[in-house]
C-alpha cells in the first residue's frame, strides 16, 4: 500500500511506531523464548509460540465468520506449513547461534528473492553487500566467523521457508486477512506440535512453563502480527521493507541486553552489510501496480 501525497508526517508516525514496536516485541519475545530452551527445548518453545499465539488470534479474529472452501483451505495450509517450519528451524538455529546473527542469516532468503525478481543493475550493489556480509558470517572462508555449521544450516533453512511463506502468502490475497492469519497460525501450530511433544513431552502442560509460553506467544506472535497489520495500512511497501531490514540489529542489541550475547566486531560489520543490502533492495524495488 503506497502513501498518498496527502499523508502528513503525523499520519505516518503511528504506522512507523507500530512497526518499530512490532520488531522490538518480536526480538524481546524471541530472547525470552531462548531462555526457555533448557526447560522445553527449541521445538517445545516453538510450539508455545505458535499454539498460544494462534489461540489468541483465533479469539480476536473469529475466523469462523467467513466461509472456507477446500481450495482456500489448501492454500492456507501451504502458507501455514511454511510458517510453522520457518519458526521451527529458526528456533533450532538459536540453540547455537546468537539472535542477531540468526536473523541476519534468515534474512538472506527473502533478500535473494527480492533481487531475483527485480533484476535491476543497482541490485548488483546489494548482492555485493549481501555476499560480503555472509562471507563474514559463514564458516566457509578465512574471513568467516567460527559459527556452528548446523546452526547456520538451520538459519539458512529458515530463510528458504521464509521465501515459501512469502510466495504462498501472496496466494491468499483474495481471502479476509483475519481468516488467513488466524487459521494459518492454527495450522502452523498443528504442524510443529508433534515436534514439541516429542522434545518436551508433559513439560508442555506444566503451569509454570505454560505461563512463560503465553508470554512468548503474545510477544513473538500475537502482538507483532497485530502491530504489523496496523503498520501496513499506513506505510508503503518500500518503507515497510526498509524498516524491517533493521531487525537483525535490533535483535542483536536486544539479545545483548537480555541474554548477554555480545558479538564480535566483524560480526557487527556482517550484520550491517546485510542490513544495507536488504534496505537498499527495498528502497530500489520496482513498484508493482
Amino acid at each position: 500500500m503506497s502513501l498518498s501525497n496527502s499523508h502528513s508526517p503525523r499520519t505516518v508516525l503511528l504506522p512507523v511506531l507500530s512497526l518499530l514496536a512490532a520488531i522490538l516485541s518480536l526480538c524481546v519475545g524471541t530472547s525470552f523464548a531462548k531462555s526457555l530452551f533448557p526447560e522445553v527445548g527449541a521445538a517445545g518453545t516453538t510450539t508455545y509460540r505458535l499454539v498460544l499465539g494462534a489461540l489468541i488470534l483465533v479469539i480476536w479474529q473469529r475466523p469462523w465468520r467467513w466461509a472456507l472452501d477446500a481450495n482456500a483451505a489448501f492454500r492456507i495450509f501451504l502458507y501455514a506449513a511454511s510458517l510453522g517450519l520457518m519458526n521451527l528451524v529458526f528456533y533450532m538455529s538459536l540453540r547455537t547461534l546468537p539472535l542477531g546473527i540468526s536473523i541476519a542469516l534468515e534474512l538472506a532468503g527473502p533478500l535473494t528473492l527480492s533481487i531475483v525478481l527485480s533484476r535491476k543493475a543497482i541490485d548488483f550493489l546489494w548482492i555485493f553487500f549481501a555476499l560480503f556480509g555472509l562471507s563474514l558470517l559463514l564458516p566457509i572462508t578465512d574471513l568467516g566467523s567460527e559459527l556452528d555449521p548446523l546452526g547456520v544450516i538451520y538459519a539458512l533453512a529458515g530463510g528458504m521457508f521464509w521465501v515459501l511463506y512469502i510466495l504462498f502468502g501472496k496466494r491468499l490475497g483474495g481471502l479476509p486477512s483475519g481468516q488467513s492469519t488466524s487459521l494459518g497460525l492454527v495450522m502452523a501450530a498443528l504442524c510443529v506440535l508433534p515436534f514439541g511433544i516429542a522434545e518436551a513431552g508433559v513439560k508442555l502442560i506444566d503451569p509454570v512453563y505454560l505461563v512463560a509460553g503465553l508470554g512468548v506467544g503474545i510477544l513473538s506472535s500475537a502482538l507483532p502480527y497485530s502491530l504489523e497489520m496496523n503498520a501496513l495500512k499506513g506505510l508503503s511497501a518500500k518503507t515497510f521493507g526498509m524498516m524491517l531490514s533493521m531487525e537483525p540489529a535490533i535483535g542483536a542489541l536486544t539479545a545483548a541486553v537480555l541474554l548477554q550475547e555480545h558479538l564480535e566486531r566483524m560480526q557487527w560489520v556482517a550484520i550491517l552489510c546485510i542490513i544495507i543490502a536488504a534496505a537498499g533492495c527495498a528502497a530500489t524495488a520496482t513498484r508493482k501496480t
